[in-house]
């Protein structure tokens, strides 16, 4: 009997922007990770974002907290887009959002200048 819902063969068609910024984190990693906690209104499509915060165990985290302006822009930003994460890697740091598929896939202005910011703060710590 063949099945009714076969599941697709070879890679997905999603996709993640990655804005990555060197630097040596050296034994230091924890301070650069970060991730947004947002505070949402509203259900289902309706669903917005009222308040991010960013939670995590180093001094980035402070930083992004502290600048208003960065997190005020953060929450102008749809749920999926303002869910962002900062993970270390060996020599540089990732600034990642979700995946996507190949119709929503796409990075805007306002976007790119969050990121901007966000790797501003990675520099000076």
């Amino acid at each position: 009997m063949q099945d009714l819902n076969p599941l697709p063969w070879g890679a997905l068609d999603r996709f993640q922007a990655q804005f990555i910024v060197k630097k040596e984190t050296g034994r230091n990693y924890n301070n650069y990770v970060a991730k947004t906690k947002l505070t949402t209104k509203g259900h289902f499509a309706s669903k917005s974002v009222a308040k991010v915060e960013w939670v995590g165990s180093g001094s980035l985290a402070s930083k992004l907290n502290a600048d208003m302006e960065l997190n005020e822009m953060i929450a102008k930003q749809s749920v999926k887009d303002a869910t962002i994460y900062v993970e270390p890697t060996v020599k540089a740091v990732r600034i990642r959002s979700k995946w996507d598929n190949h119709i929503a896939f796409g990075i805007t202005k306002e976007l790119f200048e969050i990121y901007d910011k966000i790797a501003g703060h990675i520099k000076s710590v």
